[in-house]
Order: C-alpha cells, then sequence, then structure tokens
C-alpha cells in the first residue's frame, strides 16, 4: 500500500515538472520576441490640401481713356489710389474748339434754314401763277371747241400751265433738299454736343485708381494709352500657380486659407476659376481664388494658399506604417504577436497621418514604422505607449 502511495507522488512530481519545464520554455520563447513599436488604427478627420502660392492682383482691371481724340487735357480730378463711383469726372478735355464748330455749324442751320423759308414763299407764289395759267388754259380749250378762240393760242395756254406744274414740282424738291441740309447740320450739332459731353472723362465703374498717365497740357489719344487704370469695385484675387497633377482636382467654390506675405492674420477665400491652359514652359495651370476680405491687401503682394479639396471622416493611420509601391500599399497587421502583411487602398494624406479606404477597421493593430526590419509572419513583442488594453495583453 505504501509502495502505490509512494510511486503516485512520485508520477505526480515528474508530471508536475514537466509541465512547469514546458511553460518556462513557452515563457523563454516569447521573451526571445523583439520589442516592437505599434499603433491602432484610429477614426479621425482627414483633410486633402493642395498648397499653391502667387501673387495678388486685380479680378478686373479698367483702362479709362479718351473718347474724344486730339483735345488738350485741362485738368485732372483724380489721383493714384482715390476710390471713384461710376460717373465720377476724373479729367476735363479743353472744348475751346469743339464750342467753335458748334457756332460754325449754327451758323449754317440758320442759313439753310432762311433758305428753305425762301424756298417755300417761292412755292406759293409758283403754285398761284399755276393755278391761274391752269384756269386760263381751261377756258382757252373751251373757246377753242365752240370755234370763238384761235387753236394755237390754246395750245401755248395749256403748254404754259404745264410748264407752271413742274417748276412748282422744282420748287418742291429744292425744298426737301433745303430740308435735308438742315437735317444734316443738326445731326453735325449733336455730335459736336456729344464730344463736348465727352470732354468730361468719367469713371465707367465703382472702382479704385491704380495708375495715371495722363498729365495736364498733353494731347489726349487713345492711341497714347489709357489715362487712368482702375481696379473695378477694388475687387482683388489670387493668381497661384499650381502643377499639373494638382489642377486636374481643384474646381471653381473650393474654400482656401490663405497666408498673404506681411500680414499675420490668415485670410480665406473661394476658388472662382480654374484656368483652361497650362503653360508650356513651366508645365504650371492658375487657379484664381477671391477673398472674402480684401482689406489692406494690395496688388503685388505675395501669398501661400491651402486649397481645400475634400474633407471627411476616415480609418487612418501614421504615414510611416504603410509601405507604398507600384504593385500596391500594405501594411503589417498585428494578431496574437504575429505580423501579417495586409494589403490596403490608401486615400487622403493629411500631414504625419493617411487615409485607409479599405483593408483595416479602427482598432486594428498595426507596425508603426513599415521598415523597422519586420518581415510577414515574424513573432514580436508589440509596444505601444498610452495603450493600457495593449500593455494588459503583453503582460499576460
Amino acid at each position: 500500500m505504501k509502495r502505490t502511495a509512494l510511486f503516485a507522488a512520485a508520477l505526480s512530481l515528474v508530471s508536475f515538472s514537466a509541465m512547469a519545464a514546458e511553460e518556462a520554455a513557452d515563457s523563454a520563447k516569447t521573451n526571445l520576441a523583439p520589442p516592437i513599436i505599434a499603433v491602432r488604427a484610429e477614426t479621425s478627420q482627414v483633410v486633402d490640401r493642395i498648397l499653391v502660392s502667387g501673387l495678388i492682383a486685380a479680378q478686373e482691371e479698367i483702362l479709362v481713356q479718351p473718347q474724344v481724340e486730339g483735345l488738350a487735357i485741362d485738368e485732372l480730378l483724380a489721383a493714384i489710389g482715390d476710390t471713384v463711383k461710376k460717373g465720377d469726372v476724373l479729367a476735363r478735355l479743353s472744348d475751346d474748339q469743339l464750342i467753335l464748330q458748334k457756332s460754325q455749324l449754327a451758323a449754317n442751320k440758320a442759313k439753310a434754314e432762311a433758305g428753305l423759308a425762301q424756298l417755300e414763299a417761292q412755292k406759293v407764289e409758283v403754285e398761284a401763277n399755276t393755278n391761274e395759267l391752269e384756269k386760263t388754259a381751261e377756258r382757252a380749250r373751251q373757246l377753242a371747241a365752240k370755234g370763238t378762240f384761235s387753236t394755237v393760242q390754246a395750245e401755248q395756254a395749256e403748254a404754259k400751265a404745264v410748264a407752271g406744274r413742274a417748276k412748282v414740282r422744282s420748287v418742291e424738291e429744292s425744298i426737301k433738299v433745303g430740308q435735308a441740309d438742315i437735317d444734316v447740320v443738326e445731326a453735325q450739332i449733336k455730335d459736336i454736343d456729344l464730344k463736348l459731353a465727352r470732354t468730361e472723362v468719367k469713371a465707367p465703374a465703382d472702382g479704385v485708381i491704380t495708375a495715371r498717365a495722363a498729365k495736364v497740357g498733353t494731347i489726349a489719344s487713345a492711341s497714347a494709352g489709357a489715362m487712368f487704370t482702375m481696379i473695378r469695385d477694388g475687387r482683388l484675387e489670387l493668381r497661384a500657380d499650381v502643377s499639373e497633377t494638382d489642377l486636374l482636382r481643384i474646381e471653381p467654390g473650393m474654400k482656401a486659407d490663405i497666408q498673404v506675405s506681411g500680414l499675420k492674420d490668415p485670410r480665406t477665400g473661394t476658388v472662382r476659376l480654374v484656368e483652361p491652359t497650362l503653360s508650356t514652359t513651366s508645365r504650371l495651370g492658375t487657379v484664381r481664388i477671391n477673398f472674402d476680405n480684401s482689406d489692406r491687401l494690395k496688388a503685388g503682394l505675395f501669398a501661400e494658399a491651402e486649397i481645400i479639396a475634400a474633407k471627411r471622416e476616415g480609418v487612418t493611420v501614421p504615414v510611416t506604417s504603410v509601405s507604398l509601391s507600384r504593385d500596391g500599399d500594405s501594411v503589417l497587421l498585428i494578431t496574437n504577436g504575429q505580423t501579417h502583411r495586409t494589403e490596403v487602398e490608401t486615400g487622403i494624406r493629411d500631414g504625419d497621418r493617411i487615409e485607409i479606404v479599405d483593408g483595416l477597421s479602427a482598432g486594428d493593430l498595426i507596425v508603426a514604422k513599415a521598415g523597422a526590419f519586420v518581415r510577414d509572419g515574424d513573432r514580436i513583442n508589440p509596444v505601444v505607449g498610452g495603450d493600457p488594453e495593449t500593455t494588459a495583453a503583453i503582460a499576460d
């Protein structure tokens, strides 16, 4: 009986020793796994930013030129930097020559009207004489028919009546010519009045004067260039250069954060236009961005902008954890202390994080650095700073 008990005790001791040895071996094997920094995929907001830069310029420039050629500039009423309204007088041209021309035309009109009045009087006289001649011719025809008047004399009276009617028509045509002459003179006078009104060079729209080339005493001429240059409504925009790859991602209406050189506070704006052509030499396109607030801005200032192409919530990981290649992007997913290379589809890259569109879920544990000498299938000891769940799992 004692032998049986002793044998059972010895067998139990051997079994316990074997189990302890196996556990010690497993523990030693686990301790041999190298510690590797790991991170968890998490849900966060990602913003697709396109960085551009360029110069601030007028959204629309207006060139103010004289509408009357050959007149001297008498007075300049606007200077560079002035804010003007539509219709404000910017300059006055000399009107002496035009006033003289108008006086001459007024005299010609009076002369033509006097001639027309004479023709009207002549017409009345000729019509009266013609009426009398027609009556005489009618009586002559009647008497000749009765044989009491010479046929020759009756024909002569008829000829005089016909000549009288022709003279009336001639006077009527002369009256029409005289009236046409008056109409021509009146049209010339209207043209002079228009030129006189245009001797006041006015602002065609609201805006800010940015250049003044006109000088008092010089002859105004469109061929000499613009007298004034204006920015319509004072509106400015950023004309930014964009690479050809980024240009296709930008659309009108996208928001932008703008940092202007020399200003501490950033500005906001909206993409107004994506120009349809690129430079054949630099391979750059141009994007025009309107400012929401253009106070203190000046044309010619340098500015940088971040165009917000997209903004959304998604699963993100550090950029360093993704292995990027032509064959496809991948990460090393950690499950039960072992790595598994997992193909992923990446999306927006926002700073030091990148969006994972497909292949990972929020909370998945992955190797923090894709090139950390870790291969697919390696056993590792993942270390996640500040992650109680992972720390507890490793301790267990």
